[in-house]
């Protein structure tokens, strides 16, 4: 009889799926309490650091169709959060910029962000909150993920 114990794979992918999944839902339940989706949340998150941005850009920052992303501004144009305004470089194109109330949001999305992270990292000293960050954002800049930008959130 063999008492050495089972070899078993590391599973680090499957354990980082299974707490992508997670954090990914918890934020959907927390920002529907704002009324956004987790894409809208995105969009409001990007704006407020690059005011600005064409619709082509941000859905290229997004990684999503650029139809997408036309109905996903038009929805938080609608609720008085985002405005359109005529390029001055390129008359063709508009820039995105948050409104007053957009930024309130913002503000809130904040708050819940901080929040979600800290039930979610309760566990973790704060070193190892610390550390964990660390390799996590070595793991993202070694794969080229846009560590500002959770891609296809606007699909």
């Amino acid at each position: 009889m063999d008492t050495q114990p089972e070899h078993r794979p590391a599973r680090t992918s499957f354990l980082l799926s299974q707490l992508g999944a997670l954090a990914s839902a918890r934020f959907a339940e927390r920002t529907g309490t704002l009324g956004l989706t987790a894409g809208e949340a995105g969009v409001l998150r990007l704006l407020g650091r690059q005011p600005g941005l064409n619709q082509r850009v941000l859905a290229d920052r997004l990684g999503a169709v650029p139809s997408r992303v036309v109905a996903l501004i038009d929805s938080l144009e609608e609720r008085g959060l985002v405005a359109r305004s005529r390029s001055r470089s390129d008359r063709r194109s508009y820039e995105l910029h948050l409104t007053g109330q957009g930024e309130g949001t913002l503000r809130q999305l904040r708050r819940i962000a901080e929040e979600h992270e800290t039930e979610l990292l309760a566990p973790l000293t704060e070193a190892q909150a610390a550390q964990l960050r660390d390799l996590l954002a070595r793991l993202a800049a070694g794969n080229d993920l846009d560590q500002e930008v959770h891609e296809h959130t606007a699909r």
